[in-house]
Parts: C-alpha cells; sequence; structure tokens
C-alpha cells in the first residue's frame, strides 16, 4: 500500500454532496450528543411517556424503559462492576434487551453482544476473548452457556425469560415459553439467578453516577475474520454516537412525528443495534419487536395488529415476508420508509414488495467496523436502485487499486475504503489485524469493491475477501474448513461462497475424501453440533483434487470462477433448449 494521501485523492471533493437532498448537510455535529449514555439520558427526559418498546403485545414506555435500565445498572455495580467491565448479551429481541444494554452504560460497562445459537466453542471463544464478567441469556439458550461454563472465565449468568418487564402480560408470555420449551436440553449454570431479581434487587439501592467519556467503549462488536477467528470490533460512545447522528440527518424528514419501526433484525446485530435500538431512541419512535422472525406465519400476524411506520431488514426477510399469503392483508397505509442492508437485495424481492407495500425498498451499506452506516439512498426514491447510496454526511469514501493502493479513476471500480467518525478504534487486542486493515492515511478497508457512478452514489461489484454474506450475517471459509478437516474421512476441503435466491449467498464445500466411502448426510451431521446454522454448507461437492497455487495453496477463486462458468453454460443451454 503506498502512502497514498487524501489530499491527492479524487473523491476526497465528496462529489456525492451535490446528489444529497436539500435538507442534508455535509457534515454532522460530532459533540451533540458525546455518548450513548447522553443521548439516552435525553430521549427518556424528552419523551418519558412514549411508548419505546412493543413486544408481545405489551408497551413500555422511554420511562419504564430507564427505570429497568438503572436497575440493571445499579444491580451490576452492586456486584463489582468497575467502568469498562465487559458484560455479555445472548438473547433475540425482547423487551428486557434495551434495558440491559442501556443498564450496562448506565453502569460505565462494555456491551458484548453474542448471537443466541452459537455453539459452544463459538460462545466459549467470544466470552473469554472479550473478558466478560457477566452473561445475560435468555434460558432457553441457557443449555450453551451451561456446555461451555466450564471453560469460560465468567462469573455469573443471569437468566432471561421470554415476557420479562412485561407485567400480567409477561407472566402469560412465560408460561407458554416454558411449556414449549420442554423440548429444549436442561441445563445447570451455578450460581445464576433470574433477571426478575436482578430488577428487584437493583430498585433497592440508587445507581452509582460513572462518567462516561466520548472515547469510552461502548461495544465490543464481533465480526469474522479471514482466519476464521472472530475478532472484537472496538466501538467507542463516539464512533456509535455519531453514525446515530448521520442517520438522523438523512432521516430527518420523518423524525417529526413518533414512528413505530418493526423490530426483525436482532439487536445484537450491528444493523439492528444501531438502525433500531439506538436511532429509535435518538427520535422517540417505538421498537416493535420480533422476537422470533424466522416464524413468518406469526410475524405477519403481528404486523397485521399493528399501525407501523418503518422496517428494516435483509433480503432473506423482505423475501419471506413478500413470499406469505397473508402478507397482503397488512396495513401498510403509515409505511413510510423500508430500509434494506446487511446483503445485497435481490431486484425480484424488490418489484415484490414495491408491488405489495406500495413503497420501495431502500438499500443501505455498512459493517460491524464502521458502527456500521455508511452509504445510503435517498428516502425519495421511486423504484429500488440496485446501488448502495450515498456516503453519509462526514464520510469520506474511497475506491483504492487492489495493485498499488492508489486511487482509481471515476468510473473505474476498486476497493471501497472509509473514514469518518463511525470508524472504530481497532480490534479488540489484535494490533496486526487492526493495521492491516487500514490504509497508511487512516482508512478502513471493507475488502468490497465498489464503482462510483455519475451522480456520486456506489455500487458493489465484487468482494475483495473470501467473506460469505449469508442473509447479512459474515461467514468466513476458514472457519468451516478448519470443523471439516476434523472429519477423519476429509482429506482436504476448500468452501466458497455460491449465489442462493433465498441468503443471497450460501457456502458451497468442495471435499476431497480419503480412501473409504463419505456422503453429504454424513457431513451434515458432522457439522450440526459444530457450527451455527448459517454457517453450514448448503451445496456440497466431491472431488478427486482442488486446484492449487505452486506453493500449494488453494485456490478458492478458481473454484468460484469454475462454479459460475458452469452455471452460465446450464443457463445457456437452458435457454437454447427453451428456443428449439
Amino acid at each position: 500500500m503506498t502512502g497514498v494521501t487524501i489530499e491527492n485523492d479524487p473523491y476526497a471533493t465528496r462529489p456525492w454532496l451535490a446528489s444529497y437532498p436539500a435538507y442534508a448537510l455535509p457534515d454532522i455535529d460530532e459533540k451533540s450528543y458525546s455518548t450513548l449514555v447522553a443521548m439516552f439520558r435525553t430521549a427518556v427526559d424528552d419523551f418519558a411517556d412514549r411508548p419505546a418498546i412493543d413486544c408481545f403485545g405489551k408497551s413500555q414506555t422511554y420511562r419504564e424503559l430507564s427505570a429497568a435500565a438503572e436497575a440493571v445498572g445499579s444491580w451490576l455495580q452492586s456486584r463489582g462492576l468497575k467502568k469498562g467491565d465487559r458484560v455479555a448479551i445472548m438473547s433475540p429481541n425482547l423487551a428486557s434487551y434495551p434495558a440491559v444494554i442501556y443498564g450496562v452504560f448506565l453502569a460505565g460497562g462494555v456491551v458484548v453482544n453474542v448471537n443466541p445459537l452459537y455453539k459452544p466453542h463459538e460462545l466459549e471463544h467470544q466470552i473469554n476473548d472479550s473478558g466478560a464478567r457477566f452473561i445475560f441469556v435468555l434460558e432457553n439458550f441457557a443449555h450453551t452457556v451451561a456446555e461451555a461454563w466450564p471453560s469460560m472465565k465468567i462469573e455469573q449468568a443471569i437468566l432471561l425469560a421470554p415476557g420479562d418487564l412485561l407485567g400480567l402480560k409477561g407472566m402469560i408470555v412465560n408460561a407458554v415459553s416454558r411449556w414449549v420449551k420442554r423440548a429444549v436440553p436442561s441445563f445447570r449454570l451455578p450460581g445464576s439467578i433470574p433477571f426478575s431479581e436482578v430488577i428487584e434487587a437493583g430498585r433497592r439501592r440508587p445507581l452509582e453516577h460513572v462518567e462516561t467519556s466520548r472515547d469510552d467503549i461502548a461495544f465490543l462488536q464481533y465480526t469474522g475474520g479471514t482466519t476464521g477467528v472472530a475478532k472484537g470490533a472496538v466501538l467507542l460512545h463516539r464512533n456509535v454516537a455519531s453514525n446515530v447522528e448521520q442517520a438522523v440527518a438523512w432521516l430527518r424528514p420523518v423524525t417529526n412525528d413518533q414512528q413505530i419501526m418493526v423490530t426483525a433484525l436482532p439487536l445484537y446485530h450491528i444493523f439492528g443495534l444501531t438502525a433500531c435500538c439506538l436511532t429509535m431512541a435518538r427520535i422517540g419512535a417505538c421498537c416493535l419487536m420480533i422476537p422470533n422472525p424466522r416464524d413468518i406465519g406469526g410475524f405477519v400476524k403481528t404486523l397485521r395488529g399493528a399501525r407501523f411506520t418503518m422496517i428494516s431488514g435483509v433480503n432473506t426477510l423482505y423475501a419471506g415476508l413478500a413470499d406469505h399469503k397473508d402478507f397482503g392483508k397488512v396495513d401498510f397505509s403509515a409505511l413510510v420508509f423500508c430500509l434494506s442492508g446487511g446483503m445485497a437485495t435481490l431486484d425480484a424481492t424488490a418489484r415484490k414488495w414495491k408491488q405489495i407495500t406500495g413503497k420501495p425498498i431502500v438499500e443501505g451499506y455498512g459493517l460491524s467496523e464502521t458502527s456500521p452506516l455508511v452509504c445510503l439512498n435517498q428516502l425519495g426514491l421511486d423504484e429500488f436502485s440496485g446501488a448502495i447510496g450515498y456516503p453519509s454526511a462526514s464520510t469520506y469514501v474511497t475506491l483504492r487499486s487492489e495493485k498499488d493502493g492508489a486511487p482509481v479513476p471515476f468510473g473505474e471500480s476498486g476497493e471501497l475504503c472509509v473514514k469518518g467518525p463511525q470508524v472504530m478504534a481497532g480490534y479488540w487486542k489484535r494490533p496486526k489485524d487492526t493495521a492491516e486493515a487500514m490504509t497508511v492515511d487512516g482508512f478502513f478497508r471493507t475488502g468490497d469493491i465498489a464503482v462510483m457512478k455519475p451522480d456520486g452514489s456506489f455500487k458493489i461489484v465484487d468482494r475483495l475477501k473470501d467473506m460469505i454474506l449469508v442473509s447479512g450475517f459474515n461467514v468466513y471459509p476458514n472457519e468451516i474448513e478448519n470443523e471439516l478437516a476434523l472429519h477423519p474421512q476429509v482429506k482436504e476441503v476448500a468452501v466458497i461462497g455460491v449465489p442462493d435466491p433465498h441468503s443471497g449467498e450460501a457456502p458451497m464445500a468442495f471435499v476431497v475424501p480419503r480412501e473409504g466411502d463419505l456422503d453429504e448426510k454424513e457431513l451434515r451431521e458432522f457439522l450440526h453440533e459444530r457450527l451455527t446454522g448459517y454457517k453450514r454448507p448448503k451445496y456440497y461437492a466431491f472431488r478427486d483434487s482442488l486446484p492449487k497455487s505452486t506453493v500449494g495453496k488453494i485456490l478458492r477463486r478458481e473454484l468460484r470462477d469454475e462454479y459460475m462458468n458452469r452455471g452460465a453454460k446450464a443457463a445457456k443451454a437452458g435457454r437454447a433448449a427453451g428456443a428449439a
């Protein structure tokens, strides 16, 4: 990488600003909200009696959310939590989730979001790497924590129930959940306590004030790496608070009235975390929580009973809803904004969504390392654009050559690199990885290849890294390959991402067996307890050998090109047969 600086970069002029809507300023006031604590306190003061959360048909006001968060923070302090200590949350979207996030902040702690579908060894790595002292876990997933417990350096587990903080309605929800949960494996977690006891105990003692600064860590947001090891992106309060301001600056036309955001994106994922939980609090909106978006029937039923105004999701979510037989019966009359990100939205999905709802999908782009928002299309689109949109306020984007790191001319493709207040401070305790992720002049290298269109918007055209994007989740081939290689009958293996109509991309494993029989069924069963569902290969191919470089490195790109060429030939043959 050469010493290219922003001064001699043609993108430094930010040509996209000419296409900004009239209300949008080129830069935000980064100090308008110095921390997420200050942002939350202001929201509670300004919107105390507005509903902040709606879950299982029961709402919770900002005042009630604040009281719960203070109780969580007070309890953590009573257990010796010090400023900068890490606290993990392992849960789907529930009313308790925001209370825990803000409670950790109020106590001076750092939030470590954990995917509740993780397997024990995935959880173990994240907990031990982050140094989390406590974990809040939904009881339905506590068996995973129990299995990993002997190998984790953690002090106490707090068991969440689905109906926590929802009063009488919550008691009914919990009763139903525990009846259904009889099929979930039993667990034993020494010293664990229910969340209800945390709230009760926390309310008996005052919350001690902790001075939080812009440069304190807010989140360790874990994301995969090319080595297959998850790394914690260090997101400071100023990173995330700035990104919320960037989002609000773009959303300004729709922030006057109270909005209701359909919150189906998991809050443990950076997209849902910032777009729904944090940004909606900043504007006094209500998050309509969807605990299980995989239950499309139940999801549609919830939507039919709500007058929502916003929705955010990934292509998989939009496609699943649009395909449901009752989705057309939902009332879309109040809908003003449909945000998509995390993965490429397919044209077919966008067309069907617009046909049913009357509103276009507005696509954006971001990463865990950028808090996440980098680019977003204009809200007033008539039709889906297929582009990721314009860089947000105070954001510099440049396209760099893979060969020498120099900026590419307008109209040519290059690696999309980002500089702005939302870019992470680095990877947790990984200075080498941090250095490799940055250019010499301070831009974060996304690994995505993009091109700038004449109007200044950007479009992703390829991926530099081997990362696979499955329904908005990062999947790294090395992690899957490492697990498959543990099977005694696997001699060699390579994993690539291939197009998938449901999830955008899906992992495909190319396997060279050792002597003896080996089939797809056996490998699927082998990985079932080793990898989270979305990481498991959807497709398999068995071969006698894999393409390699002169030094013996397996060439994934050759496998990918071979797969795509084969698909193109099959499509051509099919068209020829149809014409005949």
